[in-house]
């Protein structure tokens, strides 16, 4: 109870100034902990003279030496090692080391080269059926066969094997959907690995030859891509376990071949093996398979012979002329420049044979034997010919890549002599560098225009023209011209979605290289295409890719806004889900790219409109992940909006989007912070002494903050925004709105649930109730007294509150938070306060240090203490006698930092804590010592002699 009678009385300026690190001055002269760190560089001089050995001279740039210099005697190990190598040798070196490297990076294939395996999933999504398919499917019963000692049996019993697949051991499975065939291939794919690991390899060899032989049927013809795509997979598999089953056998003393390894290196079982698997796929009668399953196993001609794949490839190459559907030919090819890019891609020359090859029988597509089979499939010949683009891509690009420039001049010309063939120039458009076909852009145009307009569509050519205008730039004289040229064939479109797929990619050409004027020209026209019997709903994704190219060129949003045709674009998308996610796109641009505040109406109307649509879209079933993106979307574009100096405007501005808004809490919370910015701006511009007009302008800030608050639902979020926008009320002299913004705190803390959840999982919430409550307490001591309410009315309304408030049985917070009233009131005492609000009377200036004030404040402490020493006693029992300790220190720290220990009675509560928190062992001996120590260092302080003897009172008891 005497506690306040005797806090100590506090002169926190003279304590400040004690507080402060002492100032020693420093003569710097040269030096300074910022000054650029000097180097110390070593030189090391060789002498040629017999028998002398390596001096080491360290010549330093300035007489300042570093630690670290010093310590190595002006010289670092990595110095050392460079002067100890030879300089000649280690310059040979590095120079045989980069010519290998160079000769490597000519031969091998680099990351700038695009795989097959990123071409395949598109094949697949691309070319489907919906027909029926069929499938010839292989019994594979092994045989038994009687154990003879000649070897010609066993090869005798192997081809006949072979021959029963040949010979009608098959059966057929018809009917099949496109995804049963799919399923049926992964089985064989499945089944060869299985054959493979239980040493069945002839059965192995079986499945291969009868997925090769699915590669003539050409009777479901638009599936024929997809259907290559699913068997090289299997002819992939098969070449690699051949490759690694050889590779094994080479293992010597366990040593396995180097990558590089020479023919000369490899043991004969290992050859022999080889060989054998060269002469059984040599017996295969049929052509195809007999071509595919050896150029599966290409790569095993290196245990052979060093020239077996340069030999192989032109043979192989040969081989295809046989194949007579001009499709199944082609793909041919394309697997053969495949497996070459794999194994050889130094042998250009192969592949450019391939597709020259290629291109003497190109008339044969329009052959009567090609005809006649599409009016069989009824199939059209422009999607015909899409079917040859995946092969002829991927053979131009294998030729095309790190090719020079002339190959392309080269294929330009070829291509007029067959006429200007739209699917050859189409491919080679795709395959050589954009750089090289940018510069030629007029060139490819006026072929395009003489192209045949029947097989292969003009548009798609354009397209792939476009796309190459992406990545590169044409020369400046022509851009104008290649965009109306490009622009009179694709506005010509009838079909909605070829006219789409063209536009999407030239809007990009238009952007990167033209004004505003040709953009909106641009989506006037794809609006006027694509509005008629709502083509626009099959189109979103090139829809929204065109926006993304348009607000990724054009980041200026007044100058985006100011494109006519822009919103109306947007009202294309329909579908709620797509409409979202390009309003998305458009806030992050603007966040990102936004780089001043702005007012200007049109981006404001507009952008209001975009985040309002985002803000509609949440419903119960949004995820939060998803609510927390669109919040932080919608926050990012409140805080760049700033009308200046009109502060009327910029509360409108929030009110408006408070009722936009209502729907996410986190946008409520960031308008909350931006009222109280607005308030705290307009103090600062009246530098604290508000006119009538601002004074109502302030209430007005602090009434939106007080009703909206109670729309939140996080009751931690309620707490701190009452807490912080009632500071803001005091800081701009609205004191009885502080009031009520603290009467709403107090009376919200009973509310608050014993688990929180936070980041999606239960916390208990007491260590954030005490870390708001703490806030609180000092906030409290600079609130004045309303004069109607009595002495301290919201610091006792506070301590009912946490008097009544249900705390856990296992917790102390409640103790520890009296201990922190405890530092309120004591401060509250002192004739003057630590810290006060500018313009604002505290209850020191009000009372003066009244008695009366002081003898409530003392009724209070009377009863904070009684139940401090209360809860300290009911933890008399074994189970919680650390907690009591590590109490009775924490309040033993609260009278030594606070009290006045002159006063007996004060003195002894004290001793008596000290013993209490050593009295069973559990505290802390470092810490107790470190305390002692503090009372020691105190007691020489002028005015603090009595700590002496408070020091000689308290013991330290060992832990025993």
């Amino acid at each position: 109870s005497c506690f306040l009678r005797h806090a100590r009385s506090r002169n926190y300026v003279s304590e400040s100034e004690v507080c402060k690190l002492e100032s020693v001055p420093l003569d710097f002269g040269d030096y300074h902990p910022l000054k650029p760190i000097t180097v110390t560089e070593s030189k090391t001089k060789k002498m040629n003279r017999k028998g002398s050995t390596s001096s080491t001279s360290s010549s330093s740039s300035s007489s300042m030496m570093d630690p670290l210099s010093s310590v190595l005697d002006g010289t670092d190990p990595l110095s050392l090692f460079a002067a100890a190598a030879d300089p000649v040798t280690t310059t040979a070196t590095m120079d045989s080391t980069r010519k290998k490297r160079d000769k490597d990076d000519s031969s091998a294939v680099g990351n700038d080269f695009e795989p097959w395996s990123s071409k395949r999933g598109e094949i697949l999504a691309r070319y489907t059926t919906t027909e029926k398919l069929s499938i010839v499917s292989g019994s594979f019963s092994r045989k038994a066969t009687t154990t003879g000692s000649a070897v010609s049996e066993k090869v005798r019993t192997r081809l006949e094997e072979l021959d029963d697949l040949e010979e009608g051991s098959q059966k057929e499975l018809l009917n099949l959907t496109q995804q049963d065939y799919m399923n049926r291939i992964e089985e064989l794919n499945q089944s060869l690995k299985d054959a493979w690991s239980s040493d069945q390899k002839v059965k192995a060899l079986k499945i291969v030859i009868q997925c090769s032989k699915l590669l003539s049927d050409t009777t479901v013809i638009q599936f024929y891509p997809s259907k290559f795509v699913l068997i090289t997979d299997i002819l992939d598999t098969f070449g690699k376990l051949v490759y690694e089953r050889i590779l094994s056998m080479c293992v010597d003393n366990r040593v396995s071949l180097p990558d590089n390894f020479s023919p000369e290196s490899v043991n004969d079982t290992a050859k022999e093996t080889c060989l054998n698997w060269f002469f059984k796929i040599a017996s295969i009668r049929e052509l195809i398979p007999r071509f595919y399953v050896e150029a599966a196993i290409l790569k095993c001609n290196k245990f052979l012979s060093k020239t077996g794949i340069s030999e192989c490839l032109p043979r192989l190459t040969s081989m295809i002329r046989g194949i007579g559907d001009p499709l199944v030919a082609v793909y041919a090819r394309a697997y053969l420049c495949r497996v070459g890019m794999e194994v050889a891609p130094q042998l250009k020359e192969s592949l450019n044979k391939n597709f020259f090859d290629f291109l003497l029988t190109f008339k044969q597509i329009h052959g009567d034997t090609v005809q006649n089979q599409l009016v069989v499939q009824c199939v059209e010949i422009p999607l015909y010919l899409t079917l040859y683009s995946p092969a002829i891509d991927w053979i131009l690009q294998c030729i095309a890549y790190r090719a020079p420039e002339v190959l392309l001049t080269e294929m330009m010309e070829r291509c007029k002599k067959l006429g200007n063939n739209a699917l050859l120039l189409n491919s080679v458009m795709s395959a050589f560098r954009a750089e090289f076909i940018a510069a030629r852009s007029m060139d490819f145009i006026g072929m395009i225009k003489e192209c045949d307009e029947s097989g292969f569509p003009k548009h798609l050519l354009f397209r792939s023209l476009g796309l190459n205008l992406a990545l590169a730039d044409p020369p400046e004289n022509d851009r104008h011209q290649i965009l109306n040229e490009a622009w009179k064939v694709i506005t010509k479109l009838k079909n909605p979605q070829d006219y789409i797929n063209c536009a999407e990619v030239w809007v990009e050409y238009t952007c990167r290289h033209f004004t505003k004027r040709e953009v909106n020209t641009v989506l006037a026209d794809v609006i006027k295409h694509m509005t008629p019997d709502r083509a626009f709903e099959d189109a979103y994704p090139q829809l929204q890719s065109i926006i993304q190219k348009v607000i990724s060129y054009i980041y200026d949003f007044s100058l985006l806004f100011s494109v006519e045709k822009f919103l109306p674009f947007l009202d294309m998308f329909q579908k709620e889900s797509v409409r979202v996610e390009v309003c998305k796109c458009i806030m992050e641009s603007f966040i990102k790219h936004q780089q001043e505040s702005t007012k200007d109406p049109v981006i404001l109307n507009a952008l209001l409109h975009v985040c309002k649509t985002m803000h509609d879209s949440v419903n119960a079933l949004t995820l939060e992940d998803e609510k927390r993106m669109l919040a932080a979307l919608i926050n990012g574009f409140i805080k760049m909006v700033s009308f200046g100096r009109d502060f009327e405007q910029q509360l409108s501005f929030y009110v408006e989007a408070r009722s936009m808004f209502c729907n996410l809490e986190p946008v409520l919370v960031q308008l909350i912070h931006s009222v109280n910015q607005l308030a705290m701006e307009t103090r600062k511009v009246m530098k604290g002494n508000h006119s009538r007009k601002t004074a109502a302008f302030v209430r007005a800030c602090v009434a939106f903050c007080f009703i909206t608050i109670p729309s939140l639902s996080s009751i931690f979020t309620r707490l701190n925004l009452y807490l912080h926008s009632g500071q803001v009320a005091l800081a701009n002299q609205c004191l009885s709105q502080a009031d009520a913004f603290f009467k709403a705190a107090v009376s919200l803390v009973p509310e608050v649930p014993k688990m929180i959840s936070v980041d999606g999982k239960m916390r208990p919430s007491d260590a954030f109730l005490l870390e708001f409550l703490c806030n609180f307490f000092s906030t409290l001591l600079v609130v004045p007294d309303h004069p109607e309410q009595g002495v301290l009315f919201l610091v006792r309304g506070l301590l009912n509150v946490i008097q009544d408030y249900t705390w856990e049985d296992n917790s102390d917070d409640k103790v520890r938070i009296y201990t922190n009233v405890l530092h309120l009131l004591s401060a509250m005492t002192q004739e003057a306060y630590i810290y006060h609000v500018d313009k604002v009377d505290s209850n020191d200036t009000l009372y003066g240090g009244d008695s009366k004030f002081l003898a409530e404040i003392n009724k209070l402490c009377e009863t904070v203490i009684a139940q401090i020493l209360d809860h300290l006693k009911t933890l008399g029992k074994e189970e919680t006698l650390k907690r009591q300790s590590q109490l009775a220190l924490y309040f033993f720290n609260t009278i030594l930092a606070h009290g006045d220990l002159r006063n007996n009675k004060l003195n002894q509560l004290s001793v008596n804590l000290w013993n209490l928190a050593q009295k069973h062992g559990f505290a802390d001996t470092k810490t107790m010592v470190k305390t002692l120590e503090y009372i020691k260092r105190r007691s020489k302080q002028p005015e603090m002699s009595h700590f002496t003897d408070l020091a000689l009172r308290l013991p330290l008891q060992s832990r025993t």
